[in-house]
């Protein structure tokens, strides 16, 4: 399996290098499925509700995968499926998820749970410590 090198940054602020990995929606909603609501493979993000094109779809995951953000592997009960799973260099993300999530229904209506908005608000380091042991426990299955 060939790698795709990471392409050249446009400079060397560390802004730009965020952009240029996760500078678009799509990037970011398949973190987010992968985060957040334990999706792994190519048809669970499809069903994820945001409509994204299958050609879009494989793209995105083959720049977060060139990026170090997820690996893809065999699935064991079914070698013809892929399934993803975040990096920790991709797990290291959480921070920023639950702020961009809270920002978002902070400043927009949106369908988010507010229970689930004031948790992360409120218990926000707890959040992430739930976050992470899942990936972990995740990895360990894997």
């Amino acid at each position: 399996m060939t790698r795709k090198r990471p392409p050249k940054r446009r400079s060397g602020c560390p802004v730009n290098a965020a952009l240029e990995m996760l500078g678009d929606s799509w990037s970011l909603l398949i973190v987010r499925d992968l985060m957040l609501f334990g999706r792994k493979t190519f048809r669970e993000f499809l069903a994820s509700g945001e409509g994204i094109a299958t050609n879009i779809l494989a793209d995105r995951l083959a720049k977060l995968e060139a990026n170090g953000i997820v690996t893809r592997q065999r699935d064991p009960e079914d070698a013809r499926r892929v399934r993803y799973r975040l990096t920790e260099k991709g797990i290291a993300l959480a921070p920023v998820m639950l702020e961009v999530a809270v920002w978002g229904a902070t400043h927009e209506k949106t369908a988010a749970p507010p229970e689930s908005i004031r948790r992360m608000k409120d218990e926000r380091d707890r959040v992430l410590t739930e976050i992470r042991a899942k990936w972990e426990a995740e990895g360990e299955g894997a």
